[in-house]
């Protein structure tokens, strides 16, 4: 099976550039991407901040995108989105009283979980007890096969200044994770570079996303971190009954540094 994974587009209403950077247009060239070299894919998922600032605009702007998909593409939020927005366009059929704005795919002896980690007024992510109750059901249907999580916050630390924003409750989530024998991919956004990690036993991984990406400013590396117009990068997943691979393919090659004004 291969899937495809998009995140962090910041989309605002047509023709309205968020941070200097025509985000719709990028957020189409993605889409042209996909459409030209993974049209065989199973489905597309969003991990989040489809929006930079949550407007209905920007919500429309995107269901106009995607109509022209020949796959299912799936979606969940970020911080910079507005779920009261997301649902008015989207449809409110969408928000699970439990999982949110989370939903589970079954496919090629894989369960595939698209989680909602975000909680209205925070940056960071947190999952509330009902989503944590929704998730651990959800992973004990599951025992039977391997599971791969697709979320909008990190949860494990990347020794990077991102870190502020980590999803809060890291500890009721571990715990929760640990339920499940064998959770091959824990994919998130939000952080705006790509990395990879092993977190408690667990594969971890970033992707930069469709809109600005960061530079790794870890401990040591002198100055301030730097805003990149690019890569504008997507995950291309594969899986096999022995295990899964993560591809990065950038979708923009551009890597020009952003000038600090244009961030508030």
């Amino acid at each position: 099976m291969k899937f495809v994974v998009l995140s962090d587009l910041h989309l605002g209403p047509p023709g309205q550039p968020v941070n200097g950077l025509d985000t719709g247009a990028r957020t189409s060239e993605a889409l042209e991407t996909i459409r030209r070299d993974h049209a065989d894919a199973a489905f597309v998922l969003l991990a989040g901040d489809l929006a930079d600032q949550g407007e209905v605009a920007a919500y429309h702007h995107l269901r106009n995108l995607l109509v022209q998909m020949p796959m299912p593409v799936h979606l969940t939020l970020g911080n910079h989105d507005d779920r009261a927005a997301f649902l008015a366009v989207f449809g409110t059929e969408l928000d699970d009283p439990q999982g949110r704005v989370s939903l589970v795919l079954d496919a090629d002896g894989y369960r595939v979980i698209l989680l909602d980690t975000t909680e209205p007024g925070l940056v960071g992510g947190r999952l509330c007890r009902g989503r944590l109750d929704w998730l651990a059901a959800r992973l004990d249907e599951a025992e039977d096969r391997p599971v791969i999580i697709v979320q909008h916050h990190h949860a494990n630390p990347l020794s990077l200044p991102v870190d502020e924003i980590i999803l809060e409750n890291t500890e009721d989530y571990q715990a929760t994770l640990q339920r499940h024998p064998d959770i091959r991919q824990v994919i998130a956004g939000h952080v705006h570079l790509p990395s990879a990690a092993l977190w408690r036993g667990i594969p971890m991984t970033t992707l930069a996303g469709s809109h600005y990406s960061v530079s790794p400013h870890v401990p040591g590396v002198p100055g301030r971190q730097r805003q990149l117009e690019g890569p504008a990068q997507m995950l291309v997943v594969l899986t096999h009954p022995d295990g899964v691979t993560v591809h990065f393919q950038d979708h923009s090659d551009r890597h020009l540094t952003l000038a600090p004004g244009l961030f508030h």
